[in-house]
């Protein structure tokens, strides 16, 4: 008989242990799918891993893996605050549309005129898209009592076809010849989110990311609102004796996850993707719950895990192009990550008892 028993505290080994042997268990289901999908395992967890850092363009991948993990990164830093807290946001896709809706908005109101205060003030409204879009969830657990897992993440299909009713109708291009989607930002300069240093993918969405690393780092471990998010995660009871308010948290942590959200939208559509469509948004604010897991909810980890997780979306794509892969089988690829994450973390507090059954 196969039992769990729960251990006196948790194995340090095992929390530190379990991303590196869920990634190798991940690659082994992996190339089981691949497999039989008839492909060859090896080869495609090849170009998934080894391709784009020392393929034959791997100078070019490189710089893409910043452009990818940024966001990541980003969005994953706030997420962890509210989940060390026990606040789940899973909203975060939602409020990285609406980031990038705000900022967008702005830019295409004063097109074309430049200015030097455009991108900075396009930076504010941004992480104020994802800030108000967070606080809906917020303040209904705080006043009403209502889910926050819920309704974050009803708010994410809200925005999503508020998304596509601005690239269909206010937002879109009057010179675009009746196709969906906005003006070019990458065509603005003003608005333009610039890569810093040519050929490299560093653009200020990736310094965001890596001051927002910081940033969690210190909150976390160097103030006391660190420490009260971290009583609160671990003993809810003990965390209001000590004085801490759970309605300020609450809206504190869904507000700076949902910013975190936000400036991830506003740098990416400033950016890499560049206008308004559709088809916008690609699943950055569900894959940073993964990203923040497999980081152990601690801004080093999730700096780590981002470029791992943006590794897999490039050679994912690459494993499209040359093997054929469909890209069900990367998304699976993906999840399967968090999911014997989840599996492996069980290993954390509870021991595997093997024996028979007592009558």
């Amino acid at each position: 008989m196969i039992t769990l028993v729960r251990r006196p505290t948790p194995s340090k080994l095992w929390t530190y242990a379990t991303p590196l042997v869920a990634v190798i268990a991940t690659m082994i289901a992996g190339g089981l799918l691949f497999s039989l999908l008839g492909k060859h395992p090896v080869e495609a967890i090849r170009v998934i891993f080894w391709e784009p850092l020392f393929g034959a363009n791997a100078s070019y991948f490189r710089g893409q893996l910043l452009v990818k993990a940024g966001p990541l990164i980003l969005i994953a830093a706030g997420l962890a605050v509210g989940f060390r807290a026990g606040i789940w946001n899973i909203g975060a896709e939602g409020q990285y549309i609406m980031g990038a809706l705000f900022a967008a908005w702005l830019a295409l109101r004063i097109y074309p005129a430049e200015s030097h205060w455009l991108f900075p003030a396009m930076i504010v409204l941004g992480a104020l898209g994802g800030l108000l879009w967070a606080l809906i969830p917020a303040l209904l657990r705080v006043f009403f009592g209502t889910s926050e897992i819920l309704v974050s993440l009803m708010l994410v299909y809200v925005a999503e076809n508020l998304l596509a009713y601005m690239a269909f109708g206010p937002m879109k291009n009057p010179e675009g010849y009746g196709f969906p989607g906005s003006r070019n930002l990458q065509d603005y300069p003003s608005a333009y989110n610039h890569e810093l240093i040519a050929g490299t993918g560093m653009h200020w969405g990736v310094v965001a990311a890596l001051v927002a690393v910081i940033f969690t780092y210190v909150l976390m471990h160097r103030h006391i609102m660190g420490f009260r998010i971290r009583v609160a995660g671990e003993a809810p009871k003990a965390a209001r004796f000590a004085g801490v308010m759970p309605a300020r948290l609450v809206i504190f942590c869904l507000g700076l996850g949902g910013a975190f959200a936000g400036l991830a939208g506003m740098f990416e559509v400033a950016g890499p993707s560049g206008q308004i469509t559709d088809s916008f948004n690609v699943g950055y604010g569900f894959t940073a719950i993964i990203v923040a897991f497999l980081g152990r909810l601690h801004p080093l980890g999730i700096l780590l895990a981002g470029l791992l997780m943006a590794l897999t979306y490039i050679g994912g794509d690459m494993a499209q192009l040359t093997l054929g892969l469909p890209s069900a089988a990367i998304q699976v690829f993906q999840g399967m990550l968090l999911f014997f994450l989840l599996a492996f973390d069980v290993l954390t507090n509870f021991r595997i008892r093997i024996g028979r059954a007592i009558a």
